[in-house]
């Protein structure tokens, strides 16, 4: 019978720790995860007694860069931005292209009101207000000790 040892989790340093956790410390280096991380929205979502509301930090964009679909009970954001630079009068070896996409989705619940969904842009924050339906909202009352 032959036993074979295995990691379970372990760091195996081998013979020099240091080297190992170079390559640990520059895989997992919260800039490079930021980067990936970056390319789309952060999005902040609340709960009222009437509504859901949705904002998506998207600085840099118009309002008409926006496409926002409802599809069932999933609700997509997205957006396509090409801007290009050119000068006139001159030959480029090289040209540059911005390109800027992303879709963000969002699962509503059963309780959401499909025909009441408002979008607003402003100072780079995208504002969804997604109404509740009358039957969902928040029943508060008073219930009597017999």
């Amino acid at each position: 019978m032959t036993l074979v040892k295995f990691n379970n989790g372990q760091k195996n340093y081998g013979v020099n720790p240091f080297f190992n956790d170079v390559f640990d410390t520059i895989l997992n280096d919260t800039f490079l995860g930021d980067k990936l991380v970056s390319r789309v929205p952060a999005v902040n979502i609340a709960e009222t007694e009437n509504e859901f509301q949705i904002e998506l930090a998207a600085p840099g964009l118009k309002k008409e860069d926006f496409k926002i679909n409802l599809d069932k009970n999933v609700l997509s954001v997205s957006t396509e931005k090409k801007a290009e630079n050119v000068e006139e009068g001159k030959k480029f070896s090289k040209r540059e292209y911005n390109y800027t996409s992303f879709v963000r989705s969002f699962t509503l619940p059963e309780t959401v009101d499909h025909s009441k969904i408002d979008a607003e842009y402003a100072n780079g924050i995208l504002k969804l207000i997604v109404a509740k339906r009358e039957e969902a909202k928040f029943q508060t009352r008073e219930i009597a000790v017999k």
